[in-house]
């Protein structure tokens, strides 16, 4: 067994057929260390960083520690995952993988770049890292290989595993991408409105309907866990361990998420709306995380439908819901939030303009074509 190797790829977004490949890999080496690189033309619906890749596989491989992550801002480094018409110029990838290595200590320092030029010894240091290439790569190809500084190992192809397809289109190819990777790939939906707008059971019935994960209304929660079940003793300062367990449950619903999709139960700019119909000002812990955790798209429910009394509500008459609408109106504005209106005071037809406003924003739009993949 070797001592190291080395797998250079995009991961964006890390799938189930890297993973293969990453596991082959490190059953050849005593260390495999993987470098995830920037991609050269990321997808604009879903923007991720090294430090997102990097947390993907550092949770992934965490129980594995024979294998190293690292990452590097090259993007003309021989990937592992997105190779299609590259051209290679070793001479070029040569000087700049030496380089790397040495910066990331996966090679020595004082080993230079003539001393592993392939014509200047019959065969390869032993102690060198193996470059671990898909089969299909150009440097697998034997000219390539010959001229190339490191040993070089192809790992076996992963039928149905096309790393340049799914960052495509992440949705059609859910089932393949790493469950580790599909938070950054879900898009949270918020269903906002007055009380006794459907809200809660729209929620419900959209989150079966696409097989997704949902947040319930928190502040409804908050007076259920900490306030004894009753508003009487709501008061300003709750506001923000409201948002704050808001915030963290959106979290924990959007991790490992089982769809593309992920529904949330009213968001912080309803809790605003609530702090300023109580409270009579605005809170601006609240407002800062308006603007921070930002929702990636929200259904505003039209104050419309029957009023029913379940214990906690209170905005109940004409005046107040319309009264409410408009505030929340007014913050959405504040906070340059453009919500999806569904008017329709029909429940039915509320449900089946959500779902044709979802597939046409989330499902359609990431099949747009990214001719550069």
């Amino acid at each position: 067994m070797s001592p190291s190797g080395v797998m250079i790829g995009h991961f964006e977004p890390l799938h189930l057929g890297q993973m293969r490949s990453i596991l082959h890999a490190s059953g050849q080496v005593k260390t495999l260390h993987i470098i995830i690189t920037v991609h050269p033309c990321p997808h604009p619906n879903y923007p991720v960083s090294l430090q997102d890749k990097a947390r993907w596989l550092q949770m992934a491989c965490r129980d594995l520690p024979f294998i190293q992550i690292h990452t590097s801002d090259e993007i003309s480094l021989p990937v592992h995952d997105n190779f299609e018409s590259v051209l290679v110029d070793v001479h070029e990838t040569n000087t700049k993988l030496h380089l790397l290595l040495q910066r990331l200590n996966i090679i020595d320092v004082a080993v230079t770049i003539e001393s592993l030029t392939p014509h200047a010894q019959d065969t390869h240091d032993a102690n060198l890292p193996i470059l671990f290439v898909a089969s299909n790569h150009p440097l697998a190809q034997p000219a390539l290989a010959e001229q190339f500084i490191l040993p070089l190992k192809s790992t076996p192809e992963q039928i149905g595993f096309n790393s340049a397809d799914i960052a495509r289109d992440p949705i059609a190819h859910w089932p393949a991408i790493h469950p580790e990777a599909r938070g950054s790939y879900t898009k949270t939906v918020a269903i906002v409105g007055g009380e006794s707008s459907g809200k809660t059971t729209l929620i419900h019935k959209l989150a079966n309907y696409y097989g997704a994960s949902f947040v319930l209304e928190m502040g409804r929660l908050y007076v259920s866990t900490d306030l004894g079940g009753s508003e009487v003793g709501l008061q300003y300062s709750d506001y923000a361990p409201i948002v704050l367990d808001h915030a963290e449950a959106i979290r924990q619903a959007k991790y490992r998420a089982p769809a593309p999709v992920t529904f949330v139960d009213t968001d912080f700019v309803t809790t605003q709306a609530f702090c300023e119909e109580y409270e009579g000002r605005t809170h601006p812990f609240v407002a800062a995380c308006i603007d921070e955790f930002r929702l990636d798209h929200t259904l505003f429910l039209a104050n419309n439908t029957p009023w029913v009394d379940d214990g906690l509500r209170s905005l109940g008459d004409a005046t107040a819901r319309e009264r409410f609408e408009q505030r929340l109106t007014e913050i959405f504005a504040r906070h340059q939030i453009t919500p999806y209106r569904i008017s329709s005071p029909d429940y039915d037809e509320r449900y089946r303009l959500a779902i044709e406003y979802i597939n046409q924003h989330l499902y359609q739009s990431s099949r747009e074509t990214i001719t550069d993949f």
